[in-house]
């Protein structure tokens, strides 16, 4: 369903480590929004739904709410950094077009 890269990994990790909180996983979502239509949304969540969808990547757990799903099929989510900044990168084979900041596509 969805894929992490490497960076994507480490980067997740240390935002765990970082939290005080117990973590049941990284919440990915997908609503409306974003200068596109639809917008990625990621958060560190202490409990699952009982709805969602749960993918383990080692340390990483993944949440995925059953509206979300059908949008991430094939997302891969990697981590950048560069001299203009750094953040999560969303590659989506389900959008028809995304928006130029990359965090809002259309399906």
């Amino acid at each position: 369903m969805i894929n992490l890269t490497p960076n994507a990994l480490s980067a997740v990790e240390k935002f765990i480590k970082g939290t005080t909180d117990p973590i049941a996983g990284l919440r990915i979502a997908i609503s409306g929004g974003g200068c596109s239509g639809f917008q990625y949304g990621m958060s560190l969540e202490q409990a699952k739904q009982e709805d969602d969808t749960v993918l383990e990547f080692g340390a990483v757990t993944l949440l995925v709410d059953p509206l979300s799903a059908p949008l991430l099929e094939g997302v891969t989510i990697d981590f950048v950094e560069s001299l203009s900044g750094s953040g999560f990168k969303f590659e989506n084979p389900n959008a028809s077009s995304s928006c130029a900041c990359g965090s809002s596509f259309s399906a």
